[in-house]
């Protein structure tokens, strides 16, 4: 009995290690629609063509919060360069609708688009 203890806990632990290090492209999607981060991206990216910038103010603050719940669940599956990344992107993004900068603003949600695909690759 102690024996395959000694075998069954550490191939165990590491099959879990494992599990949890590969789970980042499933853990980035949420079972919820309110949690959509892709919806979200391209819902901006038409207010952004339209210059909606009242409503873009606010969709960024929700984008931000849906991204901070979002790093909870990836933070051990994922890279964390990309989680970085993706995290100055939004930064950047609403400097740039306080600028109402349309082109600065597409640019930022492309790449933070770019980002979140590479996620858990």
């Amino acid at each position: 009995m102690r024996k395959f203890l000694i075998i069954t806990i550490p191939i165990v632990a590491l099959a879990l290690f494992v599990c949890i290090m590969l789970s980042g492209t499933f853990l980035k999607t949420s079972l919820e629609h309110k949690d959509d981060f892709p919806m979200k991206i391209e819902s901006l990216m038409e207010d952004i063509k339209n210059e909606d910038w009242d409503s873009i103010v606010t969709k960024i603050d929700e984008l931000e919060g849906m991204w901070n719940k979002i790093i909870h669940r990836i933070q051990f599956g994922s890279e964390r360069e990309e989680i970085n990344d993706l995290s100055k992107n939004i930064a950047r993004l609403r400097g740039a609708a306080q600028a109402k900068d349309r082109t600065s603003s597409l640019v930022e949600l492309s790449e933070a688009y770019h980002h979140w695909k590479n996620i858990g690759k």
